[in-house]
């Protein structure tokens, strides 16, 4: 997995609730856990943009509800300190739904995404309005 320059706060716990902005038919997510986490004994898990967690449909079609899913984190609020100094932050705290190959569920997504994101996982940029 490719490395970020940038330093992204981790911000994003356990039970942390997301908006889902693809068309996969899920529409609020719950953080769960998160893959490749290594931390303190009895420390939650935190993740940032660009990491993979995976969480727990909580709204949307009823066949996904109480689903357990992997999701890509593709916008968060607290801001992200890039290499040139440039702070970034969003509105909101997103994800796209992934499938064990990291591909997108989706077809399309509502909104941008992280550079970092778009540097990491090619396919989730694709299918991007835009990048920021």
């Amino acid at each position: 997995m490719k490395g970020l320059g940038s330093h992204i706060p981790k911000t994003l716990t356990l039970g942390t609730r997301l908006v889902v902005h693809d068309n996969s038919g899920a529409k609020i997510v719950e953080i769960i856990g998160v893959v490749g986490y290594k931390g303190v004994r009895g420390r939650n898990p935190k993740a940032g943009v660009g990491d993979i967690v995976i969480a727990a449909v909580k709204k949307g079609k009823p066949d996904m509800v109480k689903k357990k899913i992997k999701a890509v984190i593709i916008r968060q609020k607290k801001e992200i300190r890039r290499p040139s100094g440039i702070r970034v932050s969003f509105e909101d705290n997103a994800c796209v739904l992934v499938n064990d190959d990291k591909l997108p569920i989706g077809t399309e997504i509502k909104g941008v995404v992280a550079k970092e994101v778009a540097e990491r996982y090619p396919k989730v940029a694709a299918i991007a309005p835009g990048v920021v």
